[in-house]
């Protein structure tokens, strides 16, 4: 009878220390957070993967992901600083990078937390976008417009121990009903600035145009003038030259026979010509052998 009591209580005791080295140990996973807790309170924050020892029963492990988790937000209408409305569908991508404050705000509940999220990003677009016209936000759409609601929601989110690493518009559009009216006017504003540019252009062309025939007008004066100069300089020269070679009458006989005889030769170009002279002219007596 001992014998079985006393194997009861080894049983027993057996039992309880494997339940107290059950419950010393913990584990924490990758991309993890571990909150120690011990009597209620956070005595520990653990961010290191693996097998970890804490006091059984005093103390309790509460796990906190620390992934990046995508929030998508329900779409909504906001309205421009020239009070045209437009509708925002957003997403979020947020983490936890304060666990003890997220533990303490929120209890480290993620439905709670992408409410607060959801609340900041939709305070923060419709104060950024009622800041700024409709022309504004369309330039501003892409990297700048989402890095400046993720900066401004984030900053909310800190008190939470949430760090909204992005919150990107997927579409800002504008209503439906609206939406053509908007569109045809943004194309006729851009048709004008076209038009101006166009006309711009064209009267710069065509003073361009002006002041090249300007140009070239002088410079075509100026090269016929001295082109004409520059004739008359060899005409007179040429004269003055004529002057000096036959400046005696047997020099100038043999001018006037050299003269007949390239008139004769011209005259005489082709086939089955005829020459009609007068008797008296050089050519003729040069043909009948007369010389004065």
């Amino acid at each position: 009878m001992e014998k079985k009591i006393r194997n009861v209580l080894i049983c027993v005791a057996l039992v309880l220390i494997l339940i107290v080295l059950v419950s010393s140990f913990y584990t924490v996973n990758p991309k993890e957070y571990a909150a120690v807790r011990q009597f209620g309170k956070i005595v520990k924050i653990v961010d290191t993967p693996g097998l970890k020892l804490m006091v059984p029963f005093m103390q309790s492990v509460q796990h906190i992901s620390a992934a990046t988790i995508l929030y998508d937000i329900p779409a909504s209408d906001v309205i421009t600083r020239d009070k045209k409305s437009m509708i925002s569908d957003n997403y979020v991508l947020w983490r936890v990078s304060d666990p003890k404050l997220y533990v303490q705000t929120l209890g480290a509940v993620e439905g709670r937390a992408n409410e607060r999220i959801e609340a900041a990003v939709y305070n923060s677009l419709k104060k950024i976008i009622s800041s700024m016209t409709q022309e504004e936000i369309i330039a501003a759409r892409g990297e700048k417009l989402t890095q400046m609601i993720t900066d401004d929601a984030s900053a909310d989110m800190a008190v939470y121990g949430i760090t909204i690493i992005q919150s990107q518009i997927k579409a800002l559009d504008l209503p439906e009903d609206n939406k053509a009216a908007v569109f045809s006017r943004m194309i006729s504003e851009r048709e004008n600035i076209a038009a101006g540019y166009t006309a711009e252009g064209d009267a710069e062309a065509q003073k361009i145009r002006n002041e090249t025939d300007k140009s070239v007008t002088i410079k075509r004066a100026d090269a016929e003038k001295t082109a004409a100069e520059a004739i008359a300089e060899g005409e007179a020269e040429y004269m003055r030259i004529l002057q000096e070679a036959y400046n005696t009458p047997d020099k100038a006989s043999f001018y006037k026979f050299i003269r007949a005889l390239d008139a004769l030769k011209t005259s005489m170009r082709g086939k089955d010509k005829t020459v009609i002279l007068d008797k008296d002219s050089e050519l003729a007596k040069i043909l009948y052998g007369v010389m004065d």
